[in-house]
Order: C-alpha cells, then sequence, then structure tokens
C-alpha cells in the first residue's frame, strides 16, 4: 500500500468516527489502547487506538474532536509514535508531559465528550473531569460502528493450571481472600482484572498471543465462593472438575443481573483497575460500593515457593537457548546477510526447543543500529533491515514457559571492528547501573521508587538518563508485565515483598544512532546476614546470559562491580554449560571468562 493510500484509509476511518460521534450527540471521543479487561495486551478485536490512529504501542489514548485530534503516549514510544501516525490528521502528545486533561481543557473545555464505560477505570474518568469536559458514557460504542471488519473476540478454551506450579489450590486462594472482605465487612469482590482471575482460579488460557490468559471477569463472595463470567463453552470438563462446585461459570450477559443481586452487600472494586461500568451498574441497582485495591493484586505479586523454583527452572531453560543463540548470532551477524526479522526468528526457534516452552511472552524487540534508540520498537516487513557489521544490537525479549516467565534484554556488539569510545562508555555506565541495582540490600517497607535512582546514578553522573522505567513486575506463566511493584519514580508506593519478581533494565538511547538497555529479572528474597531486629531483603539474580564483553570498559567499573560481573558470569557458566553443544559450550566459555 502506497503512503498516500495509507493515509487516505486513516483519514476515512477518522471521518467516519466523526459522523458516529455526530449521530451519538457528542462532540468528542476518548479512545484508550484498552480493551474492557483494561491490561496491557488486547486481542485483534480490542485494537481499536491502532486501528483508529496506526500507532501499534502498548501505552496510549486519543482524543477526536470534530476540529481536531490528538494522539498520546510515552516515552517508550515517541519515535514509533511520530512513525505511525499521520501529522496531517493528529497532533502527537508525550501522555505525562502533555497529558490528555491539559489538551482537553484547552479544547474542550464545557464540550460533551463521549466515553465507553468498558474501556475506563473510574479512576481515569475522575482524573478527566478536572478539564472542564462534560464526560457522557455512551451506551455504544461509536467507533465500533466505524470499524466495519472488526475481528471476532477471541474464543480459546481456558485451562486449569497446575497446583504444582502454583503451590496453592484455588480454594487456598478463594479462602484467603473472602477472609480480607469478611474482616473489611465486605460482601463480594468484583475481579475485572484477567490476570487477577486467572492467579485466583489456578486458570490459564491462550486469549492472547503471548500472555496465557482466558478473558473472563468473576465475582467472589465473602465465602469463598465465585461466579465466573465468559462464554461457559470455553470451560471444558478439565477445568470444570478443578475449579470444583464453589465456581460457576456464566455468559458475560449474566453479569448486570448478577451485580443486581448483590442489593444489600457492600462490593469491593477497584477504581484503578475496573471499568467504571461496574460502579455504574452496581450503583444504579442500589448496591453499595467499596472502592479498594484490587485483593488479588498484591497475593498474586508475591510468589509461592513453588513459583519462585518454577521461575528458576524456566530461566534456566530460557538460558540454554539464548546461549545458543548468542553463540549463532556471534558467528553470523559479522557477516552481513541477516536481517532484524531473521533474528528475532532464529532465537523464537531455539526457545520453542526447551521442554515447557508455550510462547513468547511478548514480540521480541529486535533493533539493529538505530532502531535500538526506539524503545518499543518491532521489526515488520516494511522497517526490517539487514544487520549490518560494526554496529550495535538491542534485543529484548522473552518466553512463557509452563513454570515461568522470562523477559531478558542485551545489547551487542555486532563487530569484527571494535565499538566506538562513546558507545562503550555509555555501555559501562548503564552496566553499572544495572549491577548496582541488582546488588542493593534494603530494610523491609522499601518500595520499587525508592530504589530507581540507584540503577540511573551513573548515568546521571554523565549528565545522562533514559525515559522509562527501571524495572516492572513479572507474573507466574502470566504477564511479562505485573503490577503493583516497580522500579519507577511514578510507580505506586508498594514495599518490595519476599517472592516478587522484578526487571533490572536501565538503558540510555541517542535517537539515529543506536540504544543501549540491559536487563535481567530479580527475585526479592530476605537477607539474613545483617544483624538487628529489623528484616532486610536482597535481589537473587535469575536471568542467566553473558553479558557484551566487547562493550565493557573494565577501566571505569571499580572492583566490587568488576567483581560482581566475574562471579555472574561464573554462575551462567556453572548452570548453562551442561546440555550445550560443543559450539555453543565453546563460544561460552570466551562469554564468562573473567574480566
Amino acid at each position: 500500500m502506497s503512503n498516500q493510500l495509507f493515509t487516505s484509509s486513516y483519514a476515512n476511518r477518522l471521518a467516519n468516527l466523526r459522523e458516529e460521534l455526530a449521530r451519538a450527540g457528542v462532540e468528542g471521543f476518548i479512545i484508550p489502547r484498552a480493551d474492557e479487561y483494561l491490561g496491557e495486551y488486547v486481542p485483534p478485536s480490542g485494537e481499536r487506538l491502532a486501528w483508529l490512529t496506526g500507532f501499534t504501542g502498548s501505552a496510549g489514548l486519543a482524543i477526536v474532536l470534530p476540529d481536531r485530534a490528538a494522539v498520546f503516549s510515552d516515552g517508550r514510544y515517541t519515535t514509533q509514535l511520530a512513525q505511525e501516525t499521520d501529522p496531517a490528521l493528529w497532533e502527537r502528545r508525550h501522555l505525562t508531559e502533555q497529558p490528555p486533561v491539559d489538551w482537553l481543557r484547552e479544547h474542550a473545555a464545557g464540550r460533551r465528550v463521549g466515553y465507553d464505560p468498558w474501556l475506563h477505570p473510574q479512576a481515569a474518568l475522575d482524573r478527566l473531569t478536572a478539564s472542564g469536559a462534560v464526560l457522557v458514557p455512551l451506551p455504544a460504542n461509536p467507533l465500533d460502528a466505524a470499524w466495519t471488519d472488526r475481528p471476532a473476540a477471541p474464543s480459546a478454551p481456558a485451562e486449569p493450571w497446575p497446583e504444582e506450579f502454583a503451590g496453592r489450590s484455588s480454594a487456598e486462594k478463594r479462602e484467603e481472600i473472602a477472609r480480607v472482605l469478611r474482616e473489611a465487612g465486605q460482601g463480594a469482590a468484583v475481579l475485572a482484572d484477567a490476570h487477577s482471575v486467572a492467579w485466583l482460579l489456578n486458570m490459564r488460557g491462550g486469549d492472547l498471543g503471548h500472555t496465557p490468559l482466558a478473558l473472563a471477569f468473576a465475582l467472589l463472595r465473602d465465602d469463598g465462593s465465585v461466579t465466573l463470567f465468559m462464554d461457559p463453552a470455553k470451560a471444558g470438563p478439565a477445568l470444570r472438575a478443578t475449579l470444583g462446585n464453589a465456581v460457576s461459570v456464566e455468559p458475560r450477559a449474566a453479569l448486570a443481573g448478577a451485580l443486581a443481586a448483590l442489593q444489600g452487600r457492600t462490593v469491593r472494586l477497584d477504581p484503578e483497575a475496573t471499568p467504571a461500568w461496574f460502579a455504574d451498574t452496581l450503583r444504579a441497582a442500589g448496591v453499595e460500593v467499596a472502592l479498594a485495591p484490587d485483593p488479588v493484586r498484591l497475593p498474586r505479586a508475591t510468589k509461592t515457593a513453588a513459583e519462585q523454583e518454577g521461575a528458576r527452572a524456566a530461566h534456566r531453560r530460557d538460558a540454554r537457548a539464548l546461549a545458543r543463540f548468542l553463540a549463532w548470532f556471534a558467528a553470523e551477524a559479522p557477516r552481513g546477510a541477516l536481517t532484524e526479522m531473521d533474528v528475532a526468528a532464529r532465537l523464537l526457534a531455539f526457545r520453542g526447543e526447551e521442554e515447557r516452552f508455550r510462547a513468547e511472552s511478548f514480540p521480541a524487540i529486535v533493533g539493529a543500529g538505530e532502531h535500538g534508540a526506539i524503545i518499543h520498537y518491532r521489526a515488520t516487513p516494511a522497517t526490517n533491515r539487514a544487520v549490518r557489521p560494526d554496529e550495535s544490537f538491542l534485543i529484548d525479549s522473552g518466553g512463557q514457559y509452563l513454570d515461568g516467565t522470562t523477559d531478558v534484554t542485551r545489547t551487542l556488539w555486532v563487530g569484527p571492528g571494535a565499538p566506538p569510545a562513546e558507545l562503550s562508555a555509555r555501555y559501562t555506565l548503564v552496566l553499572r547501573g544495572m549491577v548496582a541495582l541488582a546488588a542493593t540490600r534494603f530494610p523491609a517497607g522499601v518500595a520499587g521508587p525508592h530504589l530507581d535512582a540507584i540503577a540511573r546514578r551513573p548515568l546521571w553522573e554523565a549528565g545522562l538518563d533514559y525515559d522509562h522505567g527501571t524495572g516492572h513486575g513479572v507474573g507466574a506463566f502470566l504477564s511479562v508485565h505485573e503490577g503493583p511493584a516497580a522500579f519507577s519514580r511514578n510507580a505506586a508506593n508498594v514495599p518490595l515483598r519476599e517472592g516478587m519478581i522484578l526487571s533490572d533494565e536501565p538503558g540510555f538511547y541517542r535517537p539515529g544512532a543506536y540504544g543501549i538497555r540491559i536487563e535481567n529479572l530479580l527475585l526479592v528474597r530476605p537477607d539474613e546476614g545483617v544483624p538487628g531486629p529489623r528484616p532486610w531483603l536482597r535481589f537473587e539474580t535469575l536471568t542467566l546470559a553473558p553479558l557484551e564483553r566487547a562493550l565493557i570498559d573494565p577501566a571505569a567499573l571499580v572492583p566490587s562491580e568488576r567483581a560482581w560481573i566475574d562471579a555472574y558470569h561464573a554462575r551462567v557458566l556453572d548452570e548453562v554449560l551442561p546440555g550445550l553443544d560443543e559450539a555453543a559450550a565453546a563460544w561460552l566459555r570466551g562469554a564468562c571468562a573473567p574480566l
């Protein structure tokens, strides 16, 4: 398709949506990058923002008025947003530096702006009301009327997740959360986050390409019983037998009636993670609503002993695939015959040979040279370029294994020549930050925002920074991005707990030239080596993959950093070498030699 036809297609979509807005009696409409489950990843049927604007990032929002329109995303997608959207149609804005509320205040104060109450949590709508726009819930989404060839909703079967991997039965989990409700005087809780439903019921599915979810809502009562709202055809005999009699399955059409039947009870829902439709429906039925965090989020993030061991096992298998891949890349890339998509396909093939591998945990980010500076770049047939000698290469990827989820980033040097001094110096700064966070010991009660600056300090000392968080939580055979804990200035003040898994991924990006990011996953563990009554915590590094020796400047490391890297490489060699073929083993020995 030519650029002109491409632009015309999106212009027609925008025009058609404006016609639907006029029919709905509103002057504007807000389109989030979300479906009704409000997750980061959505099925094709939920890709409304991408269909309308062309922007395919995992975080964003658009606002359409009769005379102008804007699309917003965060610092991870600044370059991608500019590349994928038409400036003749869309104003491009930074989600935090130029927030939607300010844009609405300037352009839509006093105007009727519609929204789909299934696609916005109430807390997000509350923030937008400060704009002065009159927000109007619409009974039907006008974009869906304009999207005439919208894909069907996913219908993959839901499956039980074995208790040997979960570490606890669904009945135990349901009783734990029900006890929380009873103690709070709450009769039930709405679980609108499909990840929470999956954790509570030890259930997984195939409704998303990279996250093993069965998209569903649930209603948990204070006696531990649950109504699961999804197409009953997705719940086969194996799942129903595992769920037992205390869990019933109803179609989504039964939701409104089930909520109305709670009259006389107090119902808990998370205003940040539940579509506004739920609170609206409950209040219209005279049900008292208690706004409180999803009671499942924190228990879900605190991994059981079985989940922790599963994560270690999954990372060991993932490490074997990575070692074979990196050995292959080191031999093939300098020849100049590979493309970015070739590299992504080869890594997936190596992972696919490992036991219990199910899928990538997200589409691999494989960026050669200047593409590495696009933080969430994804190679497509239109952007796919050759991997050239003597340039950097960034690869951020992960795997979904039946017993754990992985996420690892390495910045590589293709060679055969030596890297530029600037690239090596900045890689080493990023590496020092990654090591500093991984080696941190901290008292109980410390949260992710308190630790974010540790990874940034080496870059800050050089007058440099990166425009994304330092790390995110990771699920147990669930989403590669999991709350509530994170290393970020903007993260919630949630104290880190034993069993949480988070990424440690500082970076640096020079647009048009190169990108650097180094990422390992960390498991929060107790640190019993600190005397005194107060408990302390430390990190166990789960990821086992060599760092890029060609880019490390050993002279810029202090002795403790050098010792950490040497010890890490010795551990990688010890745990990953068994089972490798001789060629990969020989490469790994060289990659893990002491600095």
